[in-house]
This record gives C-alpha cells, sequence and structure tokens, in this order.
C-alpha cells in the first residue's frame, strides 16, 4: 500500500443500471419515463437566453421552488430543490443522520442508502421486509439515528399503507424519517399530507420518472420549515449553485403542466396493468406494484437466464444478483408497443426453455 493511501476514503460504489445505445433496443432496465416531458420544457430549450449562462443560477432556486410549492400546496420555506433526489438524499444524510445510533432502512430497498452511509461514515441496520417483500412496521420501533425507506419501496414496487409510515413517524418522535417517494406518482398515496402533522418527516420526490426528466437531474423534499432551513445551511456549505439555470426553467415548465403530467402518469398505469396480467398467465409470480416497473420471478425458468436471453435480443431489464432476489427481474413499463413486443419474445424463450427441458 503506497503510504498515501490509508488516507483515502474507500467505498462499494453504487452501481448504475446498464444505459446502452442501440437503435432497436428496448430500455426497461433504469425505470425511466417512455414519454417525453411536457411539451412546454421544449419552449425553454427555443427561447432560453444563452446569454444568462455566463451568471451563476440562482442558490435558492427560487422560481422552481415557488413552483413546486405551489402545485402541492405548501410554502416556499417547506421545500428544498435540488439536482436529483440522489442529491437531495445525499444532503439529507449529511444535515440529519449524525448521531452514534445506527440508522434503519430495509435489507431490499434502493442500493444508494448503504452506499451513502458508508462513505459518510453512518452506522446502520437493515431490517429484513418480509416473505412478500413488505416492510415491517415493527422493525423500526428500536433505538436508531434516523429511518430512511422508498413508498413504493424499490425494486420491489410494494407500497405501505400510509397508517403504518404514520405508525412508524409516532414511534420515533426524536429522529428524521425519510420518505424516498421517487415512483409515488404512478399510483401509491403520498405522505405529503403529514408533514403538517409530524416535524420529523422528510418528503423526498423526484422528476426523474413521473415527469420524465431524468436527463435534466430534479429532485425536491419538503418538510417543516427548520428542516428545509437546516438542509440549505448544508447545501450552501457544500456548493451554492447546485442547479444550472436551464434545468431551472426546464423543471418550472415541466410542473406547471399539471393535465401532461397526470395523462402520461395514467398511460403508464394502464399499461403496467396490462403487463402483470399478460405475466401472470405466462407463470410469473410478483407482489402488487404500485411503481412504474414489475419486480417479477418466473415458477421454472432462471431470472438470469431470461434477463442474459433478452439482452442478446436488445431488451434490457434489471437483474440483481444479491441474495433473495437473484431470481427476479425489475421490468420497467414502457410504451403500450414496447410491453406487448417484450411480452411476445418472452412466450418465444419460455416455449425454447420448456423445449429444451422436455428433450
Amino acid at each position: 500500500m503506497k503510504r498515501w493511501e490509508k488516507n483515502v476514503r474507500k467505498v462499494v460504489p453504487y452501481t448504475p443500471g446498464e444505459q446502452p445505445n442501440q437503435p432497436d433496443m428496448i430500455k426497461l432496465n433504469t425505470n425511466e419515463n417512455p414519454y417525453p416531458p411536457a411539451p412546454e420544457t421544449a419552449e425553454v430549450f427555443e427561447f432560453f437566453d444563452a446569454d444568462q449562462l455566463r451568471l451563476y443560477p440562482d442558490p435558492t432556486s427560487g422560481t422552481l421552488v415557488r413552483a413546486i410549492a405551489q402545485y402541492y400546496g405548501l410554502k416556499e420555506e417547506q421545500v428544498f430543490a435540488g439536482v436529483g433526489s440522489d442529491d437531495v438524499i445525499a444532503m439529507s444524510f449529511m444535515t440529519f443522520f449524525n448521531s452514534e445510533k445506527p440508522i434503519l432502512f430495509p435489507d431490499i430497498t434502493y442500493s444508494f442508502y448503504d452506499v451513502w452511509a458508508d462513505m459518510l461514515r453512518i452506522p446502520y441496520e437493515r431490517p429484513a421486509l418480509d416473505e412478500c417483500f413488505h416492510i415491517c412496521k415493527e422493525d423500526y420501533c428500536k433505538e436508531n439515528g434516523g429511518i430512511i425507506f422508498p413508498n413504493p419501496n424499490a425494486p420491489t414496487g410494494v407500497e405501505m399503507p400510509l397508517a403504518d409510515i404514520e405508525w412508524i413517524l409516532v414511534h420515533n418522535p426524536d429522529v428524521i424519517v425519510m420518505v424516498d417517494e421517487a415512483y409515488v406518482d404512478f399510483g401509491a398515496q403520498s405522505a405529503l399530507p403529514l408533514i403538517e402533522k409530524y416535524d420529523n418527516l422528510l418528503v423526498i420526490q423526484t422528476f426523474s420518472k413521473s415527469r420524465s426528466l431524468a436527463g435534466s437531474r430534479i429532485g425536491f423534499a419538503c418538510g417543516n420549515p427548520e428542516l428545509i432551513r437546516f438542509l440549505n445551511d448544508v447545501k450552501y456549505s457544500f456548493n451554492s449553485y447546485t442547479m444550472d439555470r436551464v434545468t431551472l426553467a426546464v423543471g418550472t415548465a415541466a410542473i406547471r403542466n399539471r393535465d401532461y403530467f397526470l395523462e402520461t402518469c395514467s398511460k403508464i398505469i394502464k399499461t403496467r396493468e396490462w403487463t402483470k396480467a399478460e405475466l401472470r398467465k405466462l407463470g410469473f409470480q410478483f407482489e402488487d406494484s404500485r411503481a412504474n416497473f414489475i419486480f417479477a420471478a418466473h415458477k421454472t425458468c432462471p431470472a438470469k437466464t431470461l434477463f442474459e436471453a433478452l439482452r442478446e435480443r436488445h431488451i434490457y431489464v434489471r437483474y440483481f444478483a444479491k441474495e433473495r432476489i437473484d431470481n427476479h427481474l425489475r421490468i420497467t413499463i414502457g410504451t403500450q408497443q414496447e410491453m406487448e413486443k417484450l411480452i411476445e419474445v418472452l412466450k418465444e424463450l419460455l416455449a425454447l426453455e420448456e423445449n429444451e427441458c422436455n428433450q
């Protein structure tokens, strides 16, 4: 080991989903929205004054924060904006998870949580999901330094009832509870109404999924004004100008078109329900998803076999070689046409697999 290496902060990094670039591919591996963002976002690029780029952006992200607050019926001081929900959650870890007690998050969940915790030297425990991939609220009723979980959970898509979230809040009044709602717009119930009742609740959402802006990196957190002030203090101590002028304009334009947002989410939900029915016909099993993906296992065909066979045909889904979930595929919901093609190819692959087994 080199002498300077002992002072290097070493972590096992998060592994993002594969980003292939093939003209004929069907990309169902990173939970992106298959539809374009609101039409008003294109107008931003058409009319944006490039001369503005010589100036620093607004460090408060004021126009975007106001638009988010107006959309959700909140006060501006209840909203924090950041560079994607990953940035918002990382800032939140730095701000609120600073006791010597372990923070709590599920054993099967968004795999960035343990990366941040390891990087920031935050102790943590991972209560196990039950056999149906549900969070057991009772596991979060013990001494801890904070709590975070997605709702719906990732990669399972399972929703925790709002009553259970409130139960966790009631039993943890002395720590911050973060609910990561990256997928909430696809049919789940948001915890946002609870922020008026519980001053230790932080609800985090993103523009990447339901608003089709994964390429712009916009996330936000909502909570009581004191929490938001603490978050901003850390942000300004880390990087005052986190969101560029173009992104701020695009995000503001996107959130103002409520009708387009609702229409797009409705289309994805409809296609998801159709896909569930078709997958069940093919022998797949899964818990009910309230996200824009389905986390499925086949009764007889191994997930890795299907993953590799689909990849050879330029259909990309997500496979996790991890304990308890290494026989599942996470399948993002694409357009209706893309999902019909996926089902068609799965039928062919499963038929081939059955023939090989019978020979």
